[in-house]
């Protein structure tokens, strides 16, 4: 995407004075959304913005980026630290997609160059991110909270992970070939599912690599396209995952914490005891989800939609994610 006229123009009607862009580029990673640096100087306004626009074409069961923005509004309202959001646009003549802006933040969310970092208090950390996440579940289901997002699912049965397997197996059946080995994780997860207590709003990729970490701190959370109404132990279970650790493995909380560390803060703030045998289970399905998450970004590349070595080489690991959510079936 470039830079164009049209873009300066939308952003001088919303500063309500000439609009420059005096930077604009292309920011490293996203694998299914695109962001931009852009630097706004508008009137008396000089400031850092990234504009957020679809790539060429989202994974299925994505929010929308106007659905994305009201999540994300949500969640500012309620205190959690993430890049505040402004200037929804759905005009696609602008940059070719729907888009809005966000603020800035400092920091760096590449995993393995924050895991590396001596200078972390990585238990202050655990506790940041423990509170946020405590904060994100404090927004509990109501018909008229982000309606979009409802499923008509009741708390109380196992609903959430029947549906949760049912979308899985709608995704999968999608794709090209046999996964035998997804099926077979599906298979026990639909004989173990579990009750959901209460509907809370689940970010549902919440792992390192979307966590922005700036002078040891955390400074926001990121990538809210897949937010939903589900079961608070999918957070929990997804952030354990073993391909979230990203080398640390005996950090069982996204390589850079104990559960002793992480789980006594989180209940802190919601006030609400976690079930080990529930984490362990949305484990299991953050594992098969992002398995077929994987096929589908290997599938994008050897279908020439969008090929690249990024969604080429994700494709590659679909093997890891069966292997180690077996290994979690058999412990359990």
């Amino acid at each position: 995407m470039q830079k164009t006229d049209k873009l300066q123009a939308y952003l001088s009607s919303k500063t309500g004075a000439p609009a420059e862009i005096a930077e604009f580029r292309q920011l490293s990673g996203g694998a299914c959304q695109d962001n931009y640096l852009l630097h706004l100087k508008s009137g008396a306004l000089d400031e850092m913005l990234v504009l957020r626009t679809d790539k060429g074409g989202s994974l299925l069961g994505s929010l929308t980026r106007p659905q994305e923005y009201q999540v994300i509004e949500k969640a500012v309202a309620v205190g959690v630290l993430t890049p505040p959001v402004k200037w929804l646009s759905e005009d696609k003549s602008i940059v070719g997609h729907p888009f809005y802006l966000m603020q800035k933040i400092e920091g760096t969310a590449n995993p393995r160059d924050i895991l590396k970092n001596k200078k972390i208090d990585f238990k202050k950390l655990a506790v940041d991110v423990a509170t946020n996440l405590g904060k994100i579940h404090s927004i509990r289901y109501t018909s008229d909270t982000l309606p979009f997002l409802d499923l008509k699912i009741k708390p109380g049965t196992k609903e959430i992970s029947l549906t949760a397997i049912a979308q899985c197996r709608k995704l999968l059946d999608e794709l090209p070939g046999g996964y035998p080995g997804i099926e077979l994780c599906l298979n026990w997860a639909e004989a173990n599912a579990h009750v959901t207590d209460e509907l809370v709003l689940c970010h549902s990729d919440f792992r390192s690599g979307n966590f922005m970490v700036a002078d040891g701190q955390l400074s926001g959370i990121l990538d809210w396209e897949f937010a939903h109404w589900g079961d608070r132990h999918e957070d929990i279970g997804y952030l354990r995952m073993r391909d979230w650790r990203f080398g640390k493995i005996k950090n069982e909380i996204g390589g850079f914490a104990a559960p002793e560390d992480f789980y006594p803060h989180y209940e802190a703030v919601t006030k609400t005891k976690l079930d080990p045998e529930k984490i362990r289970y949305w484990e299991v399905m953050g594992n098969i989800r992002w398995d077929i998450g994987a096929a589908q970004q290997g599938e994008r590349h050897l279908s020439g939609k969008d090929t690249g070595i990024e969604f080429a080489s994700i494709g590659r690991r679909v093997a890891e994610m069966e292997f180690e959510a077996m290994r979690l079936i058999e412990a359990a």
